[in-house]
């Protein structure tokens, strides 16, 4: 038969043993000595690809404000 005591330092233990396996089993960003360092699972994160374009990315939308604006009466 377990006692009260006994059974609070089987759950404390169990507890920390779950706390540290759940600490260690996830990835993170560390930053040591100024430097950013990656999560251990760096090399399974999906690569996100960004084709070369203009920086510029409204050209429809400023060629209708330059069109609507040249279009006023003069005075406004």
């Amino acid at each position: 038969m377990n006692t009260p005591k006994r059974t609070n330092l089987v759950s404390l233990v169990l507890g920390a043993v779950i706390s540290c396996g759940a600490l260690i089993s996830t990835g993170c960003q560390v930053s040591i000595g100024g430097q950013t360092l990656p999560s251990p699972f760096y090399m399974k994160d999906d690569i996100q690809y960004f084709p070369k374009g203009s920086e510029f990315k409204l050209p429809k939308e400023a060629a209708a404000l330059k069109a609507a604006s040249g279009n006023r009466p003069a005075g406004q």
